[in-house]
């Protein structure tokens, strides 16, 4: 049997992403092209698993095919690195609905940003809710809202369970009017009195950890990796855009290129040592903690709490590394439509995500000095 280059797969998607990005942001959510071609390469399903008619690859071919499509466009990357998630995380537990995911070209989108209501009835369970931030919502023909179970008003228990609705089911509400990563879709859904039959009620994010090694990686170490690999590409693609732009530019009142002057060397020599550094130390230990688990031996603390420390780190690097290049480049960065100008919107982002926001650095830090975590990163 041939195995499959899904690295390969990503590169070959990149003209595409790059073609329809500006449309992405114009339009506030990935266009259907995009979404199709990620589906019919199969890069959505990557980490799910064989009989959910994914690859189960390694977290590091994730995190590199996520890098690649990011550095071609954000958004696009930040909506397959979603999609990524929601196929690894939420579809092992469809065992009892396996129909809705059967079809391989079948999108599905999550949340977990809120927690809906559901009510015991007669036929099934009464769902009701807003979940936000549903990256690829609009493209999406499922969609996992995450719930907690109600029973004459008390609750069933102390889980959080996903209630999978298909498309007729919800409502894409418009609120995603952002600054950065536009073109991701991460808009509101709104289900209003619907009835989820009993086996579509399933297991929460991460649940079944016996249906494949990946699930026996720590949910926040996963959740935190595949953020900074959007990040990644975007840093990136700026250093990219800023040797394309020194080459060709000449300063104002300036004879010499921009490359010529020793401020755009030292920039950006500096910001390929940042992004190098951060990249090599996320990779690095993503892939220890990877070898343990496949070898099914204790994950030590210390390690799983690295990875909130690299990564951590690693999103701050992305956001100097983009800052560094931006402000090498004078006022070209600023104006719209300049590559700079996006990918210094779009860099913000990943670093303000709470997967990877700097109070997980703190928190880490505690557990590397025999605490317990406080934070909920660290005890997922």
């Amino acid at each position: 049997m041939t195995q499959i280059d899904y690295i390969e797969r990503a590169e070959s998607v990149t003209p595409l992403v790059r073609e329809l990005a500006d449309l992405a942001e114009q339009q506030r959510h990935l266009p259907r092209p995009i979404a199709e071609a990620f589906a019919g390469l199969g890069l959505y399903r990557i980490a799910a698993p064989l009989d959910c008619h994914g690859a189960d690859t390694d977290p590091l071919t994730q995190m590199r095919v996520i890098e690649i499509v990011s550095e071609a466009d954000g958004s696009a990357g930040w909506n397959l690195m979603i999609g990524i998630e929601t196929f690894g995380l939420v579809a092992p537990a469809l065992v009892s609905c396996p129909e809705l995911i059967s079809d391989p070209l079948t999108i599905m989108a999550s949340s977990t940003a809120a927690v809906g209501r559901a009510e015991r009835r007669d036929d099934g369970w009464n769902v009701s809710g807003q979940w936000q931030f549903v990256s690829g919502i609009h493209n999406a023909q499922v969609f996992g809202a995450t719930v907690k179970l109600y029973e004459d008003g008390e609750a069933v228990d102390d889980r959080f369970h996903y209630a999978v609705v298909e498309q007729d089911d919800y409502e894409i509400v418009d609120t995603w009017n952002v600054s950065g990563l536009r073109g991701s879709g991460s808009h509101d859904v709104r289900i209003n009195n619907v009835t989820v039959e009993n086996n579509r009620i399933v297991e929460p994010m991460g649940g079944l950890r016996n249906r494949s090694a990946q699930l026996r990686l720590p949910l926040g170490n996963r959740l935190a990796f595949n953020k900074v690999a959007v990040g990644l590409g975007i840093a990136r693609a700026a250093i990219d855009a800023f040797v394309e732009l020194a080459t060709a530019k000449t300063p104002r009142f300036n004879s010499r290129s921009l490359r010529d002057r020793p401020s755009a060397q030292i920039a950006v020599a500096k910001a390929e040592a940042r992004l190098h550094g951060a990249r090599a130390a996320v990779f690095e230990q993503v892939a220890r903690n990877w070898a343990l688990v496949v070898a099914d031996a204790p994950l030590p603390e210390r390690d799983r709490a690295l990875v909130h420390v690299l990564c951590s780190d690693a999103a701050q690097a992305i956001a100097e590394v983009v800052d560094i290049v931006a402000n090498a480049s004078g006022t070209t960065a600023n104006q719209v439509g300049h590559p700079l100008e996006r990918l210094s919107r779009d860099a913000r982002v990943i670093r303000q995500h709470a997967t990877v926001a700097p109070q997980n650095m703190e928190d880490a830090g505690r557990v590397l000095l025999g605490l317990d975590p406080t934070g909920v990163m660290l005890r997922i």
